[in-house]
């Protein structure tokens, strides 16, 4: 099992690429195949002791910028490293591919490359959050930003499916993310989804507000792009924010000072679990592959854990369950005639 990380992706590529390449396989024997241009990545690798472990360079002379559009991306360019990294996992090459390039690009390689798993009318990216008890997933967290309800109901099966075989959970508590938690809560587009989620077999609980992204009541927090990605952004600033205070309140007086170093332990601890990069990078669910898109300014850590994440997914033949998820779910039928025609249609593609 190999996984290919596009070594030229990302603000701080290659540098922090190759690090967290070189951690994945010099502390979890992962084979790692870097994809990216070959002088500049070979001079990285260069300052790592590389040579007897399980990491290969493949040559890819171009790259995709941030400004790059997905369209421009697939239609005019060539050789570039997340292309040719999604090209290996397309020959069965790798069994993963990693990226902390242009996510809107790399989305839309995978969905032009790979394709979408049977039954799936659109990919979406998850997005896991640390709760008090343990971690819930967002989905969708930016890939989607206009949806209809019954893209938001598929969002919920593989996030099912991904809560169950990745994050442990033995049968996933679902929430609809609304303005609150009441029944005439919600938009259009919300209260259509809660009726039809209400019908399945899926342990659906309503509609969550902000809270239930790390209270730990629900585990797959369902929403349309445009909500979650501003949702994602607003948690990964609090930590921050959270530590600054904690920061400025220390130098007001010698108490606080004295506080805040009897703290520094569980403050650290604190740190650890919010810290984006123990998650390393959010899965594209809904693809016919595994690919982990990372943050770009994401540090050597946090490829390191993306590089583990793509190769748990693998493991665990996460895409196989999903594809079980949708089969299994017999009361789908029955609900098609609540839902746009499009529910039909996949319905009868996955039966």
């Amino acid at each position: 099992m190999k996984i290919a990380v596009d070594a030229m992706g990302g603000d701080f590529a290659p540098h922090n690429i190759v690090e967290g390449a070189f951690l994945a396989a010099k502390e979890h024997g992962v084979k790692v195949i870097l994809v990216g241009d070959e002088d500049q990545v070979s001079k990285e690798m260069a300052k790592y002791p590389t040579s007897k472990l399980p990491i290969y360079l493949h040559h890819a002379p171009f790259v995709v910028a941030m400004h790059d559009s997905p369209s421009t991306v697939i239609r005019r360019m060539k050789d570039t490293s997340i292309k040719v990294a999604l090209d290996l996992a397309k020959g069965g090459q790798v069994s993963g591919v990693v990226s902390a390039g242009n996510s809107g690009a790399a989305m839309g390689l995978a969905m032009y490359i790979l394709k979408k798993l049977e039954g799936v009318e659109r990919p979406a990216i998850g997005t896991i959050h640390p709760t008090i008890k343990g971690s819930s997933i967002l989905i969708d967290s930016g890939g989607n930003v206009d949806c209809k309800p019954f893209h938001l109901v598929q969002f919920a099966m593989m996030g099912d499916a991904y809560a169950k075989y990745i994050l442990g959970k033995e049968k996933p508590r679902i929430g609809v993310l609304s303005n609150g938690e009441e029944e005439g809560k919600g938009n259009e587009l919300t209260r259509e989804v809660h009726d039809i989620l209400s019908e399945t077999d899926l342990d659906y609980v309503g509609y969550v507000e902000g809270r239930g992204l790390n209270n730990g009541e629900v585990d797959v927090i369902v929403c349309d792009g445009f909500v979650g990605n501003i949702a994602l952004k607003i948690s990964e600033g609090l930590w921050e924010t959270i530590h600054a205070i904690l920061k400025w309140e220390a130098q007001d007086n010698i108490r606080a000072k004295v506080a805040y170093f009897l703290m520094r332990r569980a403050i650290r601890r604190l740190e650890k679990k919010l810290d984006y990069s123990e998650q390393g990078g959010a899965p594209l669910l809904g693809v016919n592959g595994n690919c982990v898109i990372c943050h770009g300014s994401s540090n050597a850590k946090a490829i390191m854990n993306a590089i583990l994440l793509a190769s748990d997914l693998a493991k665990n033949r996460l895409n196989d369950r999903v594809i079980e998820e949708l089969k299994e779910k017999q009361d789908m039928l029955r609900l098609g005639q609540k839902c746009p025609q499009k529910l039909n249609e996949s319905v009868k593609s996955i039966h």
